[in-house]
Order: structure tokens, then sequence, then C-alpha cells
């Protein structure tokens, strides 16, 4: 499968906060890297249909972000996620089984299955209001991954993780990446560099650089400093080998 962005904008007034970016994803995992304020969450809202573009599109294979088809394919958790705070975790977690289409059993066993999966078999029945942050980013995890996802979109989903929980969050994307694409975004340059097969970069709301990264290139920190020093200001994307 192959997700494609085609010279994706979105223009708010006079600001442009996404300004005609294009690539395509295909299986594995590529981090968005990027300062707060650089449009990584507007990107990412335009690719799950969440959010309209002003211009250019968004497909997976062809079939366009606004189809229902398209939404059966995806998964995502949104860097702020919202809940029924009288809900326990499992009830979350079915919830949105059900808006997948899940029937009961294949629903239930799922949530079982996830909430192992992110460390909540113990919490399944506790309510969500009295879940810490980091809980209740894993139920978030949980809930994008339901129904198995082919195209996983994760907006800052480390957001509140302690080290064991990272550590735990890090081997699940490993592992879904084998089979499915994921694109998740941080400004976190070390969660990107322990999980991602490919990497871009965004400033200003454009891609300032995409391309596999591996331990070969160096330290992707000192890479990222250097593209988001005063000379990496320039407009165009480069490639592996161009930096």
């Amino acid at each position: 499968m192959i997700l494609r962005a085609d010279r994706l904008s979105k223009q708010y007034g006079n600001g442009i906060a996404v300004d005609r970016v294009s690539f395509e994803l295909r299986e594995g995992v590529t981090g968005l890297l990027g300062a707060n304020g650089a449009g990584k969450t507007t990107l990412m809202r335009m690719l799950t249909g969440v959010l309209m573009p002003t211009s250019g599109a968004v497909d997976a294979d062809g079939i366009p972000a606004s189809s229902e088809a398209y939404r059966a394919l995806l998964g995502y958790l949104p860097q702020d996620f919202g809940y029924y705070p009288e809900f326990t975790v499992r009830d979350f977690v079915m919830y949105f089984a059900a808006l997948k289409g899940l029937d009961r059993r294949t629903a239930r066993r799922r949530t079982e299955e996830l909430l192992e999966r992110v460390g909540l078999s113990g919490a399944a029945g506790r309510r969500m209001k009295t879940l810490s942050g980091g809980m209740r980013q894993r139920a978030g995890i949980a809930q994008a991954l339901v129904n198995d996802p082919r195209i996983l979109i994760l907006d800052e989903p480390t957001a509140g993780l302690d080290p064991g929980e990272r550590v735990r969050f890090r081997k699940l994307i490993r592992e879904i990446g084998g089979r499915s694409i994921v694109l998740f975004s941080t400004h976190i340059v070390s969660d990107v560099e322990h999980i991602a097969d490919h990497v871009m970069m965004m400033k200003a709301g454009r891609l300032i650089w995409r391309g596999k990264w591996d331990a070969s290139n160096g330290s992707l920190e000192e890479f990222y400093m250097k593209a988001f020093g005063e000379d990496a200001g320039h407009e165009t994307v480069c490639d592996a080998a161009g930096l």
C-alpha cells in the first residue's frame, strides 16, 4: 500500500499552516520531526480526513481520504483526544471498536488483547477520568489500533509516557510498522532515532528534509539541529544524500 500526499496546503486567512507538501509512504515507520508550530498537526489532520485541505489531495492506493473505505484503513491518535469521563478503559476502547464497525465478539477480543499489549489489563475497569496522563495516552494508543489499521497516524504519541511506557510503545510501533504504514509526529528526537525507518522534517509549513535514517548517518539530534539552523531555511526538500 502507498499513502500519497499531493501538494497539500492549508491556509487560514493570510497565514499558511501547510504549504504544498508532497510525499509517498509505504509500510514501515516514518517519524515527522519539527518544532511546535511547524504544521505537523495540521498536516496529520489532513492525512486522516479530519481537516479538508485548501488545495491538494490525499489517497491510499487511489482511495481518497474523504471516503469511508479510507477511514476503514485508518487508525488515528490525535494529540488531544476526547473521552467520556465515566467510561471505563474497556468501554472506551470498545466504543471505538463499534465506531469502526467491529462486531461485539471481535471488539471484545481486540479490546482485551490491546489492553494487555499497552499494559492496561489491570486498569480495564477503571474510569477514564481517574487515569494518569500516561495511562490515558496508552488507552488512546489502544483505540487507534483496535481495527488493526493498515495506516496508523499518531500525533505526539509519547507525550506523558514515562521511560518504561516509552520503551513499551517503541516495541509496539516497530512491530506494527512491519506490516502497516506508521507515521508519528514528535519534537522529541530520541523517539524518532529509536523507532523510525524514515524521517521527515518540517519547518514553517514545509518539508525541509526527508529520507532514510540509520546509525551510519551519525547523530540524528545533531543533524536535526543543523537542519533547523539559520542555513536550513531553504524551501526545497533535500534527499538523504543532499545534506
